[in-house]
């Protein structure tokens, strides 16, 4: 049985400035190699510092690069649709090198409408875009002509294009992904159907599960990595405190979306896909998720709370030693 990965995820969303911020994720991601995560996994955000504080994921793992040995260090995404495809191949492939090989690559399409806007596009577009963008890089790392026969991508990276992750909320796309023998991102959450508010994540994802290992080409290994929100702290008391107020902000947003969504902690939690508590606590509740038992990778992010650094050091810590265990002994796919 293949060992299931682990990794922590962050969106940089810490409560300071964006110099700050930086400095703590870096932080964080060095306090989850030395308890034994397997990865770590940043976002980028254009413009908009309360959704997501990077918009140059390749340069701030450059730096985490520098400052670690072991994990792997993940894009979940880059927002393909607004970069320039040749660049990123550019930048990835150095970055690669100066990581010692460690370098996977989450691409996907972009979510913010007005983000889209001065990078020449709109978000009507991103999907023909991204599509674009992606044949390119596929297309530089694979070291094929690039507009002149003597152009080619330089340095050289032959194997990330073995390492790349699309990140989708369908069905349809999980299958692209894999019909392309691609990894799966799976998200944290997402808004549940008309009418079924408390429909479980797990019975909205596994569905993409099955779709993108039917699609997988034979002698494909599978690459499932599922985000998710956990906030581990050492009482129930403590982990529900400072999981209200993040929960009721990303409340109001979904319902400002036209989402229906409730307005009891408990019922934000469960709408929200938010796993907080002591650590039986958020163990029991990630064993309840059947879709963790098919994945390869599971990665942990504590947004939407967005406990204070100390809080999301001890949580690492609580992961790692009562968690971690427990999810790596599930089969998976």
């Amino acid at each position: 049985m293949t060992r299931k990965r682990i990794g922590f995820f962050t969106r940089l969303l810490d409560d300071t400035s964006a110099q700050q911020r930086y400095r703590l994720a870096t932080e964080q991601i060095q306090h989850a190699e030395r308890t034994g995560f397997d990865s770590a996994w940043i976002a980028q955000h254009h413009f908009h510092e309360k959704e997501g504080g990077l918009p140059s994921p390749l340069v701030f793992l450059a730096h985490v690069a520098a400052h670690t040995r072991t994990i792997r260090l993940g894009t979940g995404i880059i927002t393909l649709a607004m970069e320039n495809a040749l660049r990123v191949a550019e930048d990835a492939a150095v970055l690669d090198l100066l990581s010692n090989g460690r370098l996977e690559v989450g691409l996907g399409s972009g979510g913010t409408a007005t983000s889209f806007l001065p990078f020449g596009i709109t978000i009507d577009q991103r999907a023909s875009v991204f599509a674009d963008h992606l044949h390119q890089l596929l297309s530089a790392w694979r070291g094929d002509t690039l507009g002149h026969p003597e152009n080619h991508l330089y340095p050289a990276a032959p194997t990330l294009a073995q390492r790349v992750w699309i990140a989708t909320f369908s069905v349809e796309g999980a299958a692209r992904a894999g019909l392309a023998g691609h990894g799966l991102m799976l998200s944290r959450t997402q808004p549940r159907p008309a009418g079924q508010p408390d429909l479980p994540l797990h019975q909205i994802q596994n569905p993409m599960i099955d779709a993108y290992l039917a699609a997988l080409p034979a002698g494909i290994a599978p690459r499932i990595l599922a985000s998710r929100t956990a906030f581990v702290a050492d009482s129930n008391d403590y982990a529900r405190r400072l999981a209200e107020p993040g929960l009721q902000r990303q409340a109001q947003h979904f319902r400002e979306s036209g989402h229906v969504i409730g307005n009891t902690l408990d019922e934000q939690a469960r709408q929200l896909d938010a796993h907080f508590g002591d650590a039986d606590t958020v163990r029991q509740s990630l064993l309840a998720d059947t879709s963790l038992q098919r994945v390869t990778d599971i990665s942990f992010q504590v947004h939407s709370i967005d406990p204070p650094h100390t809080d999301i050091l001890r949580s690492i810590e609580l992961i790692a030693e009562h968690i971690a265990p427990a999810l790596r002994a599930l089969s998976h796919a």
